[in-house]
């Protein structure tokens, strides 16, 4: 038990570490369209992003996929604009089935690159054979789920409030959250090594 407390501690800090805060700023831009009464499709939104997570962790600890360190550190905050910008065109309007598609989709995949992200160190703080990995990389996973629910409902709330108390429209919340989240992504892909030659 204290074995599983570890890992999931991990995962947990993974997310929430005021560091690395791009895994926030994702989660911040993919719950940003969704209120309370959406709770089952920001849950699944979520699971997708998680399981893509744990795919590439898994084809990493596995050594079936490698991707140098500074592609990935360039793709995260190309994810995190790519998610603001959906938001700031599909702000105030409705779901039709073929966007929500695209939209897991594109978390899934935007999973995977994340946990590309987080793979040479997942695989430096863990011994033994890859298969030994397995358990370990669950626990880990469940701390990244349980601290991306963390995030979202903090959001959902913030989201709340400024739309009832502050009487800001759902499409003025969208707009607003996905700007701001572009004017932090901006700087970060502009300072990405990938420019280092």
């Amino acid at each position: 038990m204290s074995e599983f407390w570890i890992y999931f501690q991990i995962g947990l800090k993974h997310v929430l570490d005021i560091h690395a805060y791009d895994h926030v700023l994702f989660l911040i831009a993919l719950t940003t369209p969704y209120a309370f009464k959406d709770w089952k499709r920001i849950l699944l939104l979520v699971t997708v992003f998680t399981v893509g997570h744990t795919l590439a962790l898994l084809l990493s600890v596995f050594g079936i996929i490698a991707v140098k360190a500074n592609l990935v550190e360039f793709l995260i905050p190309v994810t995190i604009l790519i998610t603001a910008f959906f938001n700031l065109f599909t702000a105030g309007k409705t779901f039709k089935n073929e966007s929500l598609n695209l939209v897991f989709f594109l978390t899934l995949f935007f999973g995977i690159i994340h946990g590309l992200g987080f793979s040479n160190y997942f695989k430096t703080i863990l011994g033994g054979t890859a298969s030994s990995k397995l358990l370990p990389l669950g626990e880990f996973a469940l701390g990244i789920e349980a601290a991306q629910l963390i995030v979202v409902f903090i959001v959902l709330i913030l989201s709340y409030i400024v739309q009832t108390v502050f009487r800001f429209s759902k499409r003025d919340w969208a707009l607003v959250m996905s700007a701001f989240i572009i004017g932090v992504v901006i700087p970060m892909i502009i300072d990405s090594p990938i420019w280092n030659r």
